[in-house]
């Protein structure tokens, strides 16, 4: 692959677009997108394949990343641990390289490569020079298509992860993390079981389980390839259609993408509960937290005004009654969770063991007052102000550029140019603000801790 950009040419200036889901050619899956001179391309190519780019003028590095929306809440019984098992064994080695092969073949050109699995998605990425994109490209194609899943390198990469899973045993923050997602997506529910497992599933999970996991989940109508950077749109569709087609991946042109899970995940109401974990620590953990929104909630930019006001920042409600003027916690924060069809909102605060109920009160009391009160106009200039900074200072590398196109094409199906998002964060009112908290307030709360009794 050369370093070339795709040009403005008949490109069109955009807002918010729908990414539609069809067979190759069908009409409005292919797009061409301007947005503040970055070039957007979009196609589908046979067998259901989505690749979707952005050139941005004078960056001469490129980011791609493989997604797939398959995440841990997809396991089925016998295969928990599975999802992240698998993104560990996709480095271990393919038919045409092993594990050190795919370490040098980033090594040798100064990229960066990583992955990651969440509950709903699992992407493998690269971070290199322009001109080294297609051989990037190449290896992860070889990764996520061609992946041995050799027993020997299955039960070496076992011991790497109970090992991480008992870094994260010993974390009190890490086990309060876990017990917030019990708490209010339910035990053992796909959505509040752990995304790595857990020393059970892992040590039990045979390799055949983790075959058919892969398998099942990972093929030309789940894979989303999204590039950043110094890209060609033409060059990175050739070079996946040929890389796929090496493989010997079905790249007919009878099949399409599989419906994205917003479209067949139902909306549920949560049933928090409580939970404690007793443990020794210097600290315990308290979360408090109720029904939230899901992904595609229109409800999402008075949710950010919400959170960065109540407990985002050292200027929020939270920060300032909690820390500044009762020194009864280091750290306290307001925030939500969303997947398809379910979401959580929850409030956070570290403190000593003896004053867990005093946090709670003044968190909800801070709540409160604001579902009642609403919010001055100076708070809603400086959560703006801060959400603002935030998207842009963090939006306009490579890597953050990929992954919101790759979020786009799994998760919401849709993208949004950066001045429509700050169009409708500058639309949230007081008034959405304070509706969304009284809703929030009238949902059930429940509280979790973590640490030792009081």
């Amino acid at each position: 692959m050369t370093n070339s950009f795709d040009t403005a040419g008949d490109a069109t200036n955009y807002a918010e677009v729908a990414l539609e889901r069809g067979r190759a050619g069908a009409p409005g899956t292919e797009l061409h997108l301007l947005d503040d001179g970055a070039v957007l391309r979009r196609s589908i190519l046979p067998g259901g394949v989505r690749v979707i780019t952005e050139a941005v003028p004078g960056l001469r590095s490129a980011s791609i990343g493989m997604w797939f929306g398959v995440g841990s809440r997809d396991e089925v019984s016998g295969q928990e641990g599975a999802t992240h098992f698998l993104e560990h064994l996709l480095f271990k080695g393919t038919a045409s390289r092993d594990a050190r092969a795919i370490a040098e073949s980033f090594d040798m050109i100064g990229g960066e490569s990583n992955a990651a699995t969440s509950k709903e998605h699992t992407s493998y990425y690269a971070r290199v020079q322009g001109k080294d994109a297609g051989q990037a490209l190449d290896v992860l194609t070889d990764m996520v298509t061609s992946s041995l899943l050799d027993p020997a390198e299955v039960e070496t990469e076992r011991g790497v992860i109970v090992s991480e899973l008992a870094d994260a045993a010993d974390d009190p923050q890490d086990v309060a993390q876990e017990a917030f997602a019990r708490a209010a997506f339910g035990e053992g529910t796909p959505l509040g079981r752990p995304i790595g497992g857990t020393y059970e599933t892992v040590t039990a999970v045979p390799r055949d389980a983790v075959w058919e996991h892969y398998q099942r989940t990972y093929g030309s109508d789940t894979l989303v390839v999204a590039a950043a950077g110094a890209v060609s749109h033409e060059e990175v569709c050739e070079r996946v259609a040929a890389d796929l087609a090496a493989a010997g991946w079905d790249c007919s042109a009878a099949s399409q993408p599989r419906p994205r899970r917003f479209e067949t995940e139902p909306w549920t109401a949560l049933d928090v509960h409580d939970v404690t974990v007793r443990r020794q620590s210097e600290q315990s953990h308290v979360y408090l937290t109720c029904q939230g929104i899901a992904t595609r909630d229109e409800r999402r930019w008075p949710m950010s005004v919400l959170t960065t006001i109540l407990g985002g920042g050292m200027s929020s409600r939270l920060f300032q009654e909690v820390r500044e003027k009762r020194g009864l916690a280091y750290t306290t924060y307001a925030f939500d969770t969303s997947y398809a069809g379910a979401g959580a909102f929850g409030l956070y605060a570290g403190c000593a063991p003896q004053d867990v109920d005093e946090v709670c009160t003044v968190m909800v009391g801070e709540f409160e007052k604001l579902a009642a009160d609403g919010v001055t106009e100076r708070e809603l200039e400086r959560a703006r102000g801060q959400i603002r900074g935030s998207m842009v200072l963090g939006g306009e590398d490579s890597l953050a550029r990929m992954g919101r196109l790759g979020r786009g094409e799994v998760v919401t199906g849709r993208l949004r140019s950066m001045e429509e998002n700050l169009r409708r964060l500058e639309r949230v009112t007081g008034q959405d603000v304070q509706d969304l908290a009284a809703w929030l307030l009238a949902q059930r709360r429940a509280r979790v801790l973590v640490g030792p009794a009081a």
